[in-house]
């Protein structure tokens, strides 16, 4: 367990989806690590969520079942976390879902398939922030990260399906910027490729080749991203409705 340098977090409380695993841990450790209690939320990785609880730093964190399709799990999370802290100052989207497709192949795009990236990555993250908007006023400095991808404004990724559900995203998160202020703000983070196994096939030796070709020459690992997570909650205090790109260079 590691030991708290400075603690900018304490007495604060963060859900983060998705956050059994990639870089939902990086930031649950980051946020622990600066003094929040981190509520890891998960939906099939039950046992990664309790084994990262166990690395976390601190004390008063826990996990929760939170299945994106379903909005009555989302609810219930929402009590669970209303009922053991009060309220909640930090929330984190990064659950996702994609599926590797070639654009030109429309055809294997099925509709199934639209619609459960569409779900995990739109509806189900509005229905997150939705049952947790009562619990982020209550915080008064409320914040709102949705992990987005520069696939959002490049129109490239593992599929069309997946591009237009983060451009969705960022969308909302301008929305929402202007409906939830001034009392929670809401950002998006947007890497570009990073080390994790969220896309199926895409190995080390792959996200080599790719930054190769940016300014950084450096691939993105999830820490990298919990870092700008992190800076939009503890530094970004004048910025919503807006994102923040962490791709080494990928986009240009």
């Amino acid at each position: 367990m590691a030991e708290r340098a400075s603690a900018p977090l304490e007495g604060k409380v963060a859900l983060i989806t998705g956050g059994s695993n990639g870089i939902g841990a990086a930031t649950a450790r980051s946020l622990a690590n600066k003094g929040a209690k981190v509520v890891i939320g998960y939906h099939q990785g039950a046992g990664r969520a309790e084994s990262l609880l166990e690395e976390l730093s601190g004390a008063g964190h826990r996990a929760v079942q939170i299945a994106l399709e379903d909005s009555a799990t989302i609810r219930r999370a929402a009590e669970t976390i209303g009922e053991c802290y009060g309220r909640t100052d930090i929330l984190v989207n990064s659950a996702g879902f994609t599926r590797v497709i070639p654009m030109p192949d429309l055809d294997a795009l099925t509709d199934e398939i639209m619609d459960a990236i569409l779900i995990a990555n739109v509806r189900g993250t509005f229905a997150v922030i939705r049952a947790m908007a009562p619990l982020l006023r209550e915080s008064g400095d409320g914040v709102i990260v949705n992990v987005s991808s520069i696939a959002a404004f490049t129109g490239l990724g593992s599929s069309i399906a997946y591009c237009a559900a983060k451009a969705a995203l960022d969308v909302i998160t301008t929305s929402l910027g202007r409906a939830l202020g001034p009392s929670i703000r809401v950002l998006s983070v947007s890497p570009g490729p990073v080390a994790t196994d969220f896309v199926p096939g895409r190995d080390r030796v792959a996200l080599e080749t790719l930054a190769e070709r940016t300014p950084m020459k450096r691939v993105v690992e999830p820490d990298d991203v919990a870092a700008a997570i992190l800076a939009c909650v503890t530094h970004l205090k004048m910025s919503t409705g807006t994102r923040i790109i962490v791709d080494g260079g990928t986009h240009f």
